[in-house]
């Protein structure tokens, strides 16, 4: 093979050694699904827009699970652009919250009722040495070939430890047959906490239930990613722990500060992955062109999933373009990775879990 590495700059050939030491073996997972989707998407976004950009900034330690759909050379343009990603960071981003939403708008009617619904639930019992079990239908979509693939409807199973210490590994991801490792993020060394990154039943639990002091923890110490705007970053993050086992009081809190949120809505008419009709919340992240909706049932207001599409065009796609669908199946607290809950077989190939 012809060496092309001679007429690089020193500097750039530095970038691709480090991005290449930087690469994840293929057997293991280092951020959820749901955050790699959306930090996959930002990063394809920001490649677009700043791959003519020339300064060089500081080295920085990117994450690995963002690396690994994109090529080296597309990722030494990002280095050369500036941009950096902050989801893994620890530091609380700056902002606290805004003026509150108006009490009586649609969604937060809604959600009050949504929050009582959740806070009705028995508490489940969860042990620090067991794992909380999820199953999901998932559409994805894949960006990058530089326009959107959906995905056929797959099927998701986590295995979560509940240890409360920081972890190596934090437990199993079950898709199509195979089963990965789900590790430790890069640069937790000593291992992951507990937190958002790894929302145990524990630290979930000691999560303010006063919702306009939830909220203010959420504005201090939701990561920032990108250039989503605060309001966004925290509607998303509220988002991303909904759907699995948790205190019926955190839950409730959880809907509660949502309704405070500027720019949350109610939408009528919503469907999960699988087709399920509910009743939506949703907020528009207007700065980078993006729809999320979390869908609940219309009869219990139990949670069924979430999806994202595109309000506006994208190089990667036309307004409309599914980014990511879920459907809530089942959740459970199991004794250890890879056991399912009773029951759990003779649902695999159902359309309605």
């Amino acid at each position: 093979m012809k060496d092309t590495t001679a007429s690089a700059s020193p500097e750039r050939h530095d970038d691709r050694e480090e991005i290449a030491r930087l690469l994840p073996a293929p057997a293991g997972r280092d951020l959820p699904r749901e955050r790699h989707l959306r930090h996959k998407e930002l990063l394809m976004r920001q490649i677009d827009r700043d791959r003519t950009t020339s300064a060089r900034p500081p080295r920085r330690l990117l994450r690995p699970a963002l690396l690994a759909p994109v090529t080296a050379l597309a990722l030494a343009g990002v280095l050369a652009g500036g941009f950096a990603l902050s989801g893994g960071d620890r530091e609380p981003a700056a902002g606290t919250a805004p003026g509150t939403a108006t009490d009586m708008h649609p969604a937060a009617a809604l959600l009050r009722q949504i929050s009582g619904a959740a806070g009705k639930k028995a508490a489940p019992a969860v042990r620090d040495d067991q794992f909380v079990y999820t199953r999901e239908k998932v559409r994805e979509t894949d960006i990058t070939s530089g326009k959107a693939v959906v995905s056929p409807l797959k099927d998701y199973e986590k295995w979560i430890a509940q240890e409360p210490g920081p972890l190596k590994r934090l437990g199993l991801v079950r898709s199509d047959g195979e089963t990965f490792p789900l590790n430790a993020e890069l640069g937790d060394t000593n291992g992951t906490p507990a937190g958002f990154s790894r929302p145990t039943y524990q630290w979930l639990s000691s999560l303010p239930t006063d919702p306009p002091k939830l909220l203010d923890y959420l504005y201090a110490n939701t990561p920032q990613v990108g250039r989503r705007e605060r309001d966004q970053a925290v509607f998303e993050q509220i988002g991303e722990l909904l759907g699995g086992v948790m205190p019926p009081r955190t839950a409730a809190a959880l809907y509660e500060a949502a309704a405070r949120i500027p720019g949350v809505t109610r939408t009528p008419q919503a469907w999960d992955a699988i087709g399920r009709p509910g009743i939506g919340i949703a907020r528009d992240d207007k700065r980078n062109g993006v729809h999320t909706e979390w869908v609940f049932d219309r009869k219990d207001l139990s949670f069924l999933g979430f999806r994202s599409y595109l309000i506006k065009d994208a190089p990667y796609g036309k307004a409309g373009t599914l980014l990511s669908s879920t459907a809530q199946i089942r959740t459970a607290v199991v004794n250890k990775p890879g056991e399912e809950p009773p029951g759990t077989a003779g649902t695999r190939n159902d359309r309605k879990g």
